[in-house]
């Protein structure tokens, strides 16, 4: 089950705004990176808050065969925020997450990220 969790907050994007204010807008750039990196979309489910005349943020996950994806937009702050864990028993899918995190960073144009690395799965170095 090695695997490679990112933990990232995008702040002050330059995103065309859709992607902070539409769910099916944040979908497209979810899926598209997820296909980019061949990971594999098991289940999606992305909400719209809101109305349709008055858009106010979108949240969505993807269940992925090598784990998940979430991601949480504040368009009142040109702000997101993601979570993306890939893992596998018998490959290592590190360069997989790393091409979708990138795509998504791409996407959202932040001028400010902190992202975190979470290296998982090794028993070795449990405490």
């Amino acid at each position: 089950m090695n695997g490679l969790h990112i933990v990232a907050e995008f702040h002050d994007c330059h995103c065309d705004a859709a992607l902070l204010l539409d769910a099916g807008e944040l979908a497209r750039v979810c899926l598209a990176a997820c296909q980019a990196g061949e990971l594999t979309v098991v289940a999606q489910t992305f909400h719209q808050f809101g109305t349709a005349d008055a858009p106010s943020g979108a949240t969505g996950a993807l269940v992925l065969a090598e784990s998940h994806l979430a991601v949480h937009t504040w368009p009142e702050w040109r702000s997101a925020t993601l979570d993306l864990y890939v893992c596998n028993v018998s490959r290592d899918n590190r360069e997989q997450a790393e091409i979708t995190f990138q795509q998504l960073q791409q996407a959202f144009a932040p001028l400010h990220a902190t992202v975190r690395r979470i290296e998982r799965g090794n028993p070795n170095d449990a405490s």
